[in-house]
This record gives structure tokens, sequence and C-alpha cells, in this order.
């Protein structure tokens, strides 16, 4: 890995974050663009604004939820695009501590998910739909841009810039050390230096120098950016964030070299929370995606939208402990672990940690199971990852063709068939000989 990814060695690592999306538009539960979908003001949005006074908010379940689940880090909205800020900003009202809640979420996020050893981030808009001096009739998305009583306002965008400057001067100098800032995102002529991106990098490098940042000052969730050329801008960013897709071949620059990546992906079909939104994504297909995300050498942020009260939904919190379970036994396969040298497997996907290679078997086999492309040679030896199971290579009388590959069964017949010991996925640890 080239040193410029240098500070993303613990993100690559950890594999596995929660996402958190939550505000003001937690009230309508609508998710978190329907101001721009349905042209809300900023006088009718207010109610919801003065609504928004969780009861049951308490970011150490929160911080509990993710545990559980096995989740190693995890980033939190500080501002979204409707500019209300979840943070004690000295520089806006239009916050959690004016409007009647009183509350510093931010920094009660922080040191709920920190004293359970978790690496914390925070997510800020680089979009402000609230803050007058953002560009609003004839923006691609500002709720207003369509207003016709709005064609004639002016608005000074380096007011806006100094703004949004001043707020992660903040973030990154009053909450202690973060390891994650997550800026979204660039679009249009809304790019790259139009958001001073230089001059934000380096203070934020100045002021929070392990800090890893994403690629969104210069893209969006449907692009990369530079950092994925072999002349990558100083505001490039430690990692790409494809949004609610995972790559087909992972991520590299021109030149072949492997790029740090996250795939992050809503659990229903929602950022913010959404009432109606009942497609839950199950446990096992999270796993799966998982585990497809660290195959390509890749991590997964998977997103909860609390409600209004503070809550995560129940069947996320049943999501999340469900893939934790599955983490408990397997995990070796995920944390630390990358892309293998091996090509993708037919009945399944491989990871790889060193000499070891991890086999996750996703389909059930007739008979033993060939590791391909493996010879027996290569194997020093074959054990079953949830339980430490010694599985011994196999033979196969009845398919000569195929003892030039490494095979094992899961049963003591080595000829017959069984049923994978997880159903959702079976992690076999193959150890390399060096052969």
């Amino acid at each position: 890995m080239h040193d410029r990814f240098a500070r993303s060695e613990w993100f690559r690592h950890d594999r596995f974050g929660l996402f958190i999306h939550w505000g003001a538009y937690a009230v309508p539960a609508r998710g978190e663009w329907a101001r721009s979908f349905e042209r809300i003001s900023v006088e009718d949005y207010q109610r919801h604004v003065d609504a928004f006074q969780p009861d049951s908010f308490d970011p150490g379940a929160w911080a509990d939820a993710a545990v559980a689940a096995g989740m190693k880090y995890a980033v939190l909205t500080a501002k979204h695009h409707d500019g209300f800020c979840l943070f004690d900003s000295k520089l806006t009202d239009y916050s959690t501590m004016h409007n009647g809640l009183g509350r510093d979420v931010v920094a009660e996020f922080l040191d709920a998910f920190r004293s359970r050893g978790l690496k914390v981030g925070l997510y800020y808009s680089l979009l402000d739909w609230h803050h007058p001096d953002y560009p609003a009739y004839g923006d691609a998305y500002h709720p207003m841009r369509d207003e016709v009583a709005w064609k004639d306002r002016t608005h000074d965008f380096d007011r806006y810039l100094e703004y949004l400057h001043g707020q992660v001067r903040e973030l990154c100098t009053r909450y202690g050390q973060l390891d994650i800032l997550w800026f979204d995102f660039s679009y249009d002529d809304l790019t790259a230096e139009k958001w001073r991106a230089t001059e934000l990098v380096d203070m934020v490098r100045e002021l929070q120098p392990n800090v890893i940042v994403d690629n969104r000052l210069e893209a969006s969730g449907a692009q990369k950016g530079s950092i994925v050329t072999d002349a990558p801008t100083p505001f490039s960013g430690d990692f790409a964030s494809p949004e609610q897709i995972i790559p087909t071949e992972g991520v590299r620059t021109e030149s072949g070299e492997p790029v740090p990546w996250e795939a992050c992906i809503t659990l229903n079909n929602h950022w913010g929370y959404n009432a109606f939104d009942m497609l839950w994504k199950p446990s096992e297909l999270v796993v799966r995606k998982l585990v497809e995300c660290v195959s390509k050498g890749g991590n997964l942020l998977l997103n909860v939208g609390p409600d209004a009260h503070g809550r995560f939904p129940q069947p996320a919190v049943d999501i999340l402990r469900e893939v934790g379970a599955w983490l408990r036994d397997n995990g070796e396969s995920v944390y630390g672990a990358g892309a293998s040298t091996l090509p993708k497997p037919e009945w399944g996907r491989y990871t790889q940690h060193g000499d070891t290679v991890y086999a996750h078997v996703l389909e059930a086999p007739v008979g033993p199971l060939a590791l391909t492309p493996l010879r027996p040679d290569q194997v020093a030896d074959i054990r079953l990852v949830a339980d430490g199971t010694d599985l011994p290579l196999a033979g196969g009388w009845h398919s000569p063709e195929l003892n030039e590959n490494a095979l094992v069964a899961f049963g003591p017949d080595q000829t017959s068939t069984y049923p994978l010991p997880d159903p959702v996925d079976t992690v076999l640890a193959v150890r390399l000989s060096g052969r």
C-alpha cells in the first residue's frame, strides 16, 4: 500500500462500521431529503425542528448495539443538508443546543462510543439549505430551487464558506481526537476548490493529523475523484465512498494499486428514519455483503436512522445482533483480512490474512468441496473457523479429475454430501504451505 494511504491502516483492519443519520427530519419521518423532495421552506420546516425533542435518546444504547453487531467504528451526522446541527456551534443557533433540547448530541455520541472502545467519526454536509448564503434558486437540490420569489435573492458564497470552514474547525478542536471526517458531497460546479478544499484539508490536517477523510470534497457517491488517479489532489481523501453499491472488483488507481474504500449502505432503503420503510435487509444478506466488501479489499459502513424519540428501530437492533453473532464466531476472516491472492471460487468468496486463506462457503457442494485453484500440496491444514474443528483433506475416487484440487468434506465420509455447518456463511481457515 502506498504511503499516502498509511493513515487508514486501522480502517482497513476494522472493516465494519455504523453510520447514523439523525436530525430534525426524524420528526416527519420521511427521510433526510424530505425538505428537498417536498420543497419545504425553512419556515415550514421549523415545526419539525421545534418538535425534535427525543425523550429516549441514549447514545450508550446506540454504542451497545454497534458493539453487539461486531462493528469497530461509527460515524454520526453532525450536520446534514438541512443545516440543523447536532453539536454546540458558536456560529449558529440552529442546533440541538437552542431548539429546546439543550443537548450537545455530538459530544454525547463521542463519549459513549469511545467508552466502548470504538473509533469515532463525524459526517458534515457541505450543503446547507438553511444558511442564507448557500445557493438556492436554480441549484440542483435546494428546496427553493424552483421558487420564483427566490430568483432575485442574492447570496455571498464566500461568507457561507467562512461558516463551513468555521464549523469544521469547531468539530476539529472541541471534541478530542476524531478518527474519521466524512464530508458530503460535491456536485455540478460545487466541487473541489469551490469549497476552498485545499485550505480546508490543510486546516484539518493541522488540527487532526491522524484523522482520515473521505473523497467527497471532489466527488459524490457515484464518483471517485482523483483518489483513483496517479496524480491525486491534496483533498482527494484517504478512502473512496461508493454509495448503495459494492464495486464489481473493488477500487484501484490507474496503475492498479488498491485504494481503501468503504461501501456506505442503508439497512433498509433510507438514511434518515422513514416510518413507512419496512424493507430491512436480513442479517444473512448483511453478513454476505460485508464478506463481499472484505473480499474486494473494502469496508462496509451500515446505516441506521434512529426515530424521533432517539431509538434504533427494533428490526435494526435485531438484525445487528444476528450479524454480531456470526462475527463472534467468524470475525478473524473479516477483521485484519482483505482481498485474497486467489480468484473468486464459484461456491462463495475468499478473504485472506497473511498465509491463511478464509474460504467463505455460501453454496453447499455435492460430495467434497474443491478449494480451487489450490492443489493438495499447497495446503498445510484446514479448520472450521467457528469452532476450530480440524478438517483433513479429502479424496474423490468417483471424480478423479478433481483430485488435482485440494478437497475438503464437511463430515466423516469424504465422498458423501453434508449440509453446511452454517447456512449463512461457513468459513474455513486454509493455511497455505508456501509451495
